[in-house]
């Protein structure tokens, strides 16, 4: 009789009873809580890592502030009345929108392939859609004149057939943008659909629904915000994009020349001017950012 009262009580104390050598475990404890009820978010950091995170925030914010201070806001007014200045932006807006509208209707199926197919060389092909990531704007845009040029492998048959003529014109700018922007939306939501489960997908197909119903009724609502964080991220390198840019669609104003290409040339000839373009890309990134930060940005 005493071993079986001697049972609960020590199993109650195990359990988070008042004397219990793990009373707190036996509570309910918030997210993020350890031992004593304390939350690791508001544990200390340590020194070794809060000095470099100090400088790496400086590091990061200091070119900003400078920016900032050294703009001529006395002559700002008169600078952004240039008649350029809206011109070049209105086409990089443009061009960066149309971009990711290209980077959208072609990189979601390409990521559902790479993470819904298996098929040989699937490694390689996932190797090759971010090759871009890595490559040299410059050298990317060296291989789309190459290969959509008017002497190239598939530009000169673009404009024996249909009259298409890719270089140096507003479509230029989208298709040198497009490529360097896309493989950051494949990436995004290829994650996105591997994170998901394939099981919702075979219900839909066992259920009378073809693949591709199955992709629109049920994988799209899945996978969205994984598709808007990507087109964001596709949407700001498209519009910062100049390598590629400079050398497939080249540096005509009110045709190819987009903001980044009027901060350069002004900056040999205006460095005033060059500030307050680069003042204005910056509001205008912050402004992206800040509008869809609820949306993509905030953490649980």
């Amino acid at each position: 009789m005493a071993q079986s009262g001697e049972g609960p009580a020590k199993a109650d104390t195990l359990a988070g009873g008042p004397r219990g050598p793990y009373h707190w475990a036996g509570r309910r404890a918030g997210p993020g809580s350890g031992p004593g009820g304390r939350s690791g978010r508001g544990s200390r950091t340590p020194l070794p890592l809060l000095l470099p995170a100090l400088f790496g925030l400086a590091f990061l914010l200091l070119p900003l502030v400078a920016l900032v201070l050294r703009t001529p806001w006395s002559s700002l007014p008169e600078q952004l009345a240039a008649p350029g200045v809206w011109q070049a932006l209105r086409l990089s807006l443009i061009a960066a929108t149309a971009a990711t509208a290209v980077s959208i209707v072609l990189g979601v199926p390409l990521a559902w392939l790479l993470a819904r197919t298996d098929f040989p060389g699937r490694g390689f092909v996932r190797a090759l859609v971010t090759l871009p990531l890595v490559l040299p704007p410059v050298v990317g845009g060296v291989a789309l004149l190459l290969a959509l040029g008017r002497n190239g492998v598939v530009g000169r048959w673009l404009e024996a057939w249909f009259g298409v003529s890719l270089p140096f014109t507003t479509a230029g700018v989208v298709v040198a943008e497009a490529f360097v922007a896309m493989p950051f939306l494949v990436i995004s939501v290829e994650g996105t659909l591997r994170a998901a489960d394939p099981r919702y997908e075979e219900a839909a197909t066992t259920l009378g629904a073809s693949r591709f119903t199955a992709f629109r009724r049920v994988t799209l609502p899945l996978i969205a915000p994984g598709i808007a964080a990507g087109a964001v991220l596709a949407w700001a390198r498209a519009l910062g994009e100049f390598g590629a840019t400079i050398t497939f669609a080249g540096n005509f104003p009110g045709r190819t020349q987009t903001m980044p290409l009027a901060v350069y040339l002004a900056l040999q000839n205006d460095p005033a001017a060059a500030i307050t373009l680069s003042l204005v890309l910056l509001a205008v990134s912050i402004a992206v950012l800040a509008g869809l930060r609820d949306r993509w940005m905030t953490t649980p």
